[in-house]
């Protein structure tokens, strides 16, 4: 071995310096910049949760009735309060149905019983679509799709629904 230690120079120490002093502002500025975008990826969100939509079980009939509620939604930083609605009812086997009021054609609103030439049906008014009572489209109207129907729980008597999903998923 030999006992000759290797010299750095003035011009190695100094880009040596440099490159390490560089690497740590490099890094002090894309870390935080990283953060703010993976962030709101890793955070837990609200999806599935079910919302209390003040109706009692007792108080649901044949007849479907609108009712509206509202939610507290979080996108990234941005929190806001959602107004959300819903066609409840029970249908001839007893079962709570909840019907998202949204056509499936444009995104209007639906009402029940909305159109004298159509009675018991959904009725949307932007193109005449038309829905059965159980939520399917009726066939030659412009509606290609079923209403969304929402998950649900009952829970103490009180009716608790989620997320809107297509009819065959729900």
């Amino acid at each position: 071995m030999s006992e000759k230690k290797q010299q750095v120079s003035r011009r190695q120490f100094l880009n040596y310096t440099l490159t390490g002093v560089g690497g740590f502002m490099a890094a002090g500025m894309l870390v935080p910049m990283l953060r703010m975008a993976v962030d709101p990826v890793l955070k837990d969100t609200g999806a599935g949760d079910f919302a209390n939509v003040s109706l009692a079980i007792e108080d649901i009939t044949t007849e479907p009735q609108r009712i509206d509620w509202k939610i507290n939604q979080v996108d990234g930083w941005y929190e806001s309060e959602v107004n959300k609605s819903a066609w409840v009812f029970k249908d001839e086997n007893d079962e709570i149905q909840a019907f998202s009021p949204v056509c499936k054609h444009l995104g209007c609103v639906v009402s029940w019983e909305g159109s004298e030439q159509h009675p018991n049906e959904f009725f949307c008014p932007c193109h005449d679509g038309r829905y059965y009572k159980d939520g399917t489209n009726v066939p030659g109207t412009p509606p290609l799709a079923p209403l969304d129907v929402y998950e649900q729980e009952v829970r103490d008597g009180m009716l608790f629904l989620g997320d809107a999903r297509p009819k065959g998923e729900a």
